[in-house]
């Protein structure tokens, strides 16, 4: 005996039951961008936004997708004054996103005096999970939905770099000391103690353990699962490999104000070289071949979705 208004809260969850297919393409909105110099930045959005939907075009119809709707939209953070959903992937330029939708909330006047800890832990943005169905369903529909990814490899030894080669007073006791009891024969006291000095290989030994002693995180989950790109259908894809022009289009796309730019600064640990193709490489000769195969296969749906060469 459900009311009229339970009825109605609930019919959207219907159309996200087993989904096959993508929803269509829509056409992007470019009313708002002004001036020519976006020419090539548009064209390689075009060709990610087909190249995303053929895929699981072809995905989906071997492979049928599950996943409660709750899961499905819990990474999305919402601004409603200029109707974005971002999705965010740590380690692929998040930090400086979620700075950017608190100015467009106007819960800041610019991205450069907004602290780390303020981004991640001050809980001024709000996800589409904490909306009512009606609600998720409405700015699922009429939101432009943004995700912004990176090549997985760097994306991986970004996040290693970042949680086990500084101090970190939740990495280390948490991740750091479940991976070295496990995976470092004869450890001493002390790491075993602290966690600290998680070595890569053992990260990654972790990584492919289907009996992992700690569960995933977010920093290296595969995108697959932390935004679901074949079942929600994101208008606009950005790469970190060009992350300013993307971001600075996607911008104008939306209507952001004209002075707003995409922030250049690295968030933490500023000093360190850039995690690089080239710093990836030195990294992945840790591992044995049959390890570097396993890696890339962990992320195989990454590579297929955003079309990235492999390794």
């Amino acid at each position: 005996q459900l009311s009229d208004q339970q009825k109605m809260s609930e019919s959207p969850l219907i159309r996200f039951r087993g989904v096959y297919l993508p929803p269509a393409l829509h056409p992007l909105n470019k009313t708002l961008v002004k001036g020519g110099e976006w020419k090539d930045v548009d064209s390689a959005q075009e060709n990610r936004r087909s190249f995303l939907h053929d895929f699981c075009k072809k995905y989906n119809s071997r492979k049928k997708l599950r996943t409660h709707l709750m899961h499905l939209v819990s990474r999305i953070y919402v601004e409603d004054r200029h109707k974005i959903l971002y999705c965010e992937v740590p380690k692929a330029g998040c930090s400086n996103w979620k700075r950017v939708l608190m100015v467009l909330n106007g819960l800041a006047a610019s991205a450069h005096n907004i602290s780390h800890d303020d981004v991640h832990y001050g809980k001024h943005l709000r996800k589409l999970d904490s909306y009512d169905l009606q609600g998720i369903y409405t700015r699922l529909n009429t939101y432009t939905k943004t995700i912004f990814v990176r090549e997985p490899m760097e994306r991986l030894v970004s996040a290693f770099r970042d949680k086990f080669e500084h101090p970190n007073s939740y990495y280390h006791p948490v991740f750091g000391k479940a991976i070295i009891k496990k995976y470092r024969h004869n450890a001493n006291e002390e790491a075993l103690k602290t966690g600290s000095g998680v070595k890569f290989k053992e990260f990654i030994q972790y990584l492919l353990d289907s009996h992992r002693p700690v569960g995933m995180d977010i920093h290296w989950e595969q995108v697959s699962k932390l935004c679901y790109p074949c079942l929600i259908n994101y208008d606009f894809i950005g790469k970190f490999e060009t992350l300013e022009e993307d971001a600075n289009y996607f911008l104008q796309l939306v209507g952001a104000p004209a002075e707003l730019k995409f922030p250049k600064f690295k968030d933490r640990h500023s000093s360190d070289e850039r995690t690089s193709a080239e710093v990836v490489r030195q990294y992945l000769k840790e591992l044995s071949k049959e390890e570097r195969q396993l890696t890339y296969d962990f992320y195989y749906l990454d590579y297929l979705m955003f079309n990235y060469t492999s390794p």
